[in-house]
């Protein structure tokens, strides 16, 4: 199995796997403790058990809050402060926050207040989906301060994407469409080899006659995953329909409506303080902005344009983009 495989199999949550490992994490850590709670020095190594199985839990699934609590559990027994704030910055990551909210916490003492820090973040921010919409459509300010905070965020992470990916699935399913796809193209911006994603807008753009726009996500989708093969089915698709009608047959979009598509999601993808890069600077140096980018860790950005590069038949760079998704996958 290739690391791009593997990435992917590890990009959504399973929950038995997680289940099962927490299960284990449980067993090891009663077996290390006393009936007041207390750890039994004579029996560190279950407690040490416990703290790797409750690591794969997490691994596993993501988006289980028991998880979580049992690895914070572990580690307090174990004394690891460092190791709790860790966890509680990965938390952050998941939930789109910079880990550097947490320098506001310096001076605490994580083993008497990590477990509180972590119940409230996932009080207030819940993994779960069905837990997250129920909170949600219950407040009309709730809503609207995810809607407007969702571009704020750092989704980067390929938890974070695939997390934000499902909550605003149930803004599609209440009839928000519009908002589905702004938060869509947001979501896809920071992490471009989201497939399911693409695919989803693609079938949003689909459902609504936006047949072009249709396209060119299922066309990023095949691209980041081509063993889904929607691009290709979605012209199967439309060349029967319009054989059936005996209408004009259906083109894809041509080589300009892609450059612009794809410009727009480097754009989107681009940080706020980023001076725009002109067209003439770029078919000066092509690969030299796509290097500096790389360098600086704007893969998103790159991503983009090194499309943008391939469709306009710019030697090199659908090579180049290649590597780039498969360094984004490995992430």
């Amino acid at each position: 199995m290739s690391d791009s495989d593997i990435a992917d199999s590890l990009q959504h949550p399973r929950r038995s796997l997680g289940d099962r490992h927490r299960s284990q994490a449980e067993k090891y850590l009663n077996l290390a403790i006393d009936e007041e709670g207390r750890l039994i020095q004579d029996r560190l190594v279950n407690l040490e058990w416990g703290e790797q199985s409750a690591r794969q839990a997490v691994l596993y699934d993501f988006t289980n809050p028991e998880n979580w609590k049992a690895l914070v559990r572990v580690k307090t027994l174990l004394g690891d402060s460092e190791g709790i704030r860790s966890v509680l910055e990965d938390l952050f990551s998941v939930l789109g926050r910079k880990p550097e909210q947490l320098t506001q916490l310096e001076g605490v003492d994580f083993l008497t207040s990590g477990y509180r820090l972590l119940l409230a973040s996932l009080e207030a921010d819940p993994l779960d989906t069905n837990q997250w919409w129920k909170m949600v459509s219950n407040s009309q300010d709730v809503l609207t301060d995810f809607l407007d905070r969702t571009s704020k965020l750092d989704l980067r992470d390929r938890r974070a994407n695939t997390l934000f990916s499902r909550r605003i699935e149930r803004i599609r399913d209440s009839g928000d469409e519009d908002q589905f796809m702004r938060l869509s193209k947001i979501i896809l911006a920071q992490r471009p080899t989201n497939h399911e994603a693409w695919a989803s807008l693609g079938r949003m753009h689909e459902r609504r006659g936006e047949y072009s726009d249709a396209w060119l996500c299922y066309d990023q989708a095949q691209l980041c995953f081509p063993g889904n093969p929607v691009r290709d089915e979605f012209k199967s698709r439309m060349e029967d329909e319009l054989d059936g009608n005996q209408r004009k047959k259906w083109k894809s979009p041509g080589i300009e409506q892609r450059v612009d598509f794809l410009s727009k999601m480097e754009d989107m993808a681009a940080p706020d303080n980023e001076i725009e890069v002109k067209e003439d600077q770029i078919a000066e140096n092509p690969m030299g902005e796509v290097e500096e980018m790389i360098n600086e860790g704007r893969l998103s950005e790159a991503f983009f344009m090194t499309r943008r590069m391939a469709a306009r038949g710019i030697e090199g760079a659908l090579e180049i983009n290649e590597e780039l998704r498969k360094k984004m996958e490995r992430e």
